[in-house]
């Protein structure tokens, strides 16, 4: 699951109104479609998709906002999790005896971390962060293996949760800062935090599902898009391409290394990676709204890792433990705006966004991926 971390001018001023894994407050007015941006006829009220066919972007359904609005998540009930299962830190304090329909529930309690980040390997940190990264893996390997047209991105969601409880884990990203279900799915136009829903998979979609998990007191999280039924080549291009910048960001890892350097690495490679035929370029970009993260005890901490060339300072040190996340879209607008539900984000112009994810612990020698 990824961070949005703030940037500029908002990020100087006003720090206490930034939500972790949410868009920044500066978009959140920006939940009505862009419209007057597509050259297709949009849905006006009452329905999830439309069809996008053109020479751009290629031939999928685009994700909307069901109508009328409805604002939040606090209609969508949370999976109950069996009360022996260790929550971490954020998930707000019950007054029952297990996360379930109709329960009160205080604030967020938030993930505060202490420390520059580095874990001490060889230890029990290590043990215990290889053991969560390693259940991620499975769980969305068990996932993905789900995936197929007419499948609903609830029984993935449902599927996931039993998967995760079974394990005696947490699914981190439940009641994560208000976060209704267990996993992310994003469909399509969908860049992030994509809210599971009774909407069937689609042939053609593509889909990203991000799996993290609390185990014994580490989150594990790693995310890859899939394919459904029959994708056209310009999504099956786009999702190659991401899992290639989530590898050239992984091959800049190292002690010694500067933090800068996975971005300017994904960033050559998106823009150097073109295909097409007569004559024709698919361009590519990297979202700037999202970036990975620290992970071990806490599921977000510095340090940030940021997916687009930046002059952000830090080197890469041993027992740093960390996420790269890429989300790449097609063209060349990598903005998003905020569905009502506060959470599922749409590139702008609802061009398709795929995203591939792992966690990267750098040790004495290199760097070794953990949810490989």
């Amino acid at each position: 699951m990824i961070f949005t971390r703030p940037h500029g001018l908002l990020h100087r001023l006003l720090p206490s109104l930034i939500r972790p894994t949410c868009i920044l407050p500066n978009y959140r007015s920006s939940f009505i479609p862009p419209r007057h941006l597509f050259s297709t006829t949009l849905p006006n009220s009452s329905s999830e998709t439309a069809t996008v066919d053109s020479d751009d972007f290629g031939s999928y359904s685009i994700i909307l906002p069901i109508e009328p609005f409805i604002w939040g998540t606090s209609h969508i009930s949370p999976h109950p999790v069996p009360e022996h299962i260790p929550r971490p830190p954020y998930v707000p304090k019950l007054h029952s005896s297990s996360v379930g329909e109709g329960e009160h529930q205080d604030e967020f309690n938030g993930d505060p971390w202490t420390g520059d980040g580095r874990i001490r390997l060889g230890g029990e940190e290590e043990k215990g962060i290889r053991k969560a990264a390693r259940l991620a893996k499975e769980i969305l390997d068990a996932a993905g293996s789900l995936i197929k047209v007419g499948v609903t991105t609830n029984f993935i969601d449902a599927s996931v949760h039993s998967f995760v409880t079974t394990r005696n884990a947490y699914p981190s990203p439940l009641l994560y800062s208000g976060f209704p279900k267990s996993c992310c799915t994003s469909v399509n136009n969908i860049i992030a935090h994509g809210i599971p829903d009774d909407r069937p998979l689609e042939d053609g979609d593509i889909v990203n599902i991000d799996i993290t998990v609390y185990l014994d007191g580490y989150h594990g999280d790693t995310s890859r898009t899939f394919l459904v039924g029959n994708v056209d080549p310009r999504g099956t291009h786009l999702t190659h391409l991401t899992t290639l910048a989530l590898e050239t960001g992984i091959s800049v890892c190292g002690p010694g290394k500067h933090f800068k350097e996975i971005g300017a690495a994904i960033h050559n490679l998106v823009h150097s990676e073109r295909k097409g035929s007569a004559g024709q370029r698919w361009d590519y970009c990297v979202s700037q709204q999202f970036t990975g993260h620290g992970i071990g005890s806490v599921f977000h901490r510095p340090p940030w890792i940021l997916h687009h060339r930046n002059d952000e300072p830090g080197i890469m040190l041993p027992g740093h433990c960390f996420t790269i996340e890429p989300c790449i879209i097609q063209g060349t607008n990598p903005r998003g705006w905020i569905f009502p539900d506060g959470w599922s984000t749409s590139t702008e112009n609802c061009a398709r966004s795929a995203q591939a994810e792992h966690m990267v612990l750098i040790t004495e020698t290199g760097a070794e991926v953990l949810t490989r």
